[in-house]
């Protein structure tokens, strides 16, 4: 490891999502002054024209409408140039794989070659790669929150139905003030906030109320309604 090299400390679930301007494929963003009132995904890869950095950028191009629908902007960064980035998105759309072809990526990917935005990001681990990003994923909420964080190595392709399930899961608990269970997905029922003193754990076991349920009295889950 370069001993000149700083590494800030890496932003935690809850921090502000750190901030930066930067050149894109898009044109120049402030982030994440930009996306206010947006959920964002902010994801790296380790570098263009690697295959198994071209199968996510496929996927997650095809999956932009779904995630749009959910409020949701994808941007991506690596720190190749911001010419290595055009022609690379360019032979993407010559590619065909698993179903996806003609493929164009519309969402931002940030030039990030001095690697200011992947060291505030935490995205530069020195133990995989001091010249390239991890696979790493931020999901940021409409109030600039950081609200989760994936780190993947360098050979292991992200999931992005279970991203997906992670943007769904999180607003669920923001508008109905709840958790959700392990394997959740829209219409399972979901876990009432814990009770947070004896009166309110009896009045849960003793509820005559048909749309909650509880296995004890720190386990009380709602009812969802199936469409």
């Amino acid at each position: 490891m370069d001993n000149n090299t700083t590494y800030n400390r890496m932003p935690l679930i809850g921090d502000d999502a750190p901030a930066f301007q930067a050149v894109t494929t898009q044109g120049v963003i402030n982030f994440p002054e930009d996306y206010k009132g947006k959920w964002v995904i902010l994801f790296s890869h380790p570098a263009d024209f690697t295959p198994v950095c071209t199968t996510e950028f496929m996927t997650f191009a095809t999956m932009a409408d779904e995630f749009k629908a959910l409020n949701t902007e994808l941007v991506g960064l690596s720190v190749d140039s911001l010419y290595a980035h055009i022609a690379w998105l360019r032979k993407i759309q010559e590619l065909e794989w698993n179903g996806m072809k003609n493929v164009e990526v519309k969402f931002p990917l940030i030039e990030d070659i001095r690697m200011d935005v992947a060291n505030k990001y935490g995205m530069i681990q020195p133990e995989q790669s001091n010249t390239q990003a991890v696979r790493a994923v931020f999901i940021i909420d409409p109030k600039g929150k950081i609200r989760t964080m994936l780190y993947y190595p360098m050979t292991t392709g992200r999931n992005f139905n279970e991203i997906k399930r992670i943007i769904l899961a999180l607003q669920k608990a923001d508008k109905d003030n709840v958790a959700t269970p392990a394997n959740w997905h829209p219409g399972d029922d979901t876990i009432v906030p814990t009770a947070g003193s004896c009166g309110t754990a009896k009045e849960r076991m003793e509820s005559q109320d048909d749309n909650v349920y509880c296995l004890d009295w720190f386990m009380c889950f709602n009812r969802e309604k199936k469409a």
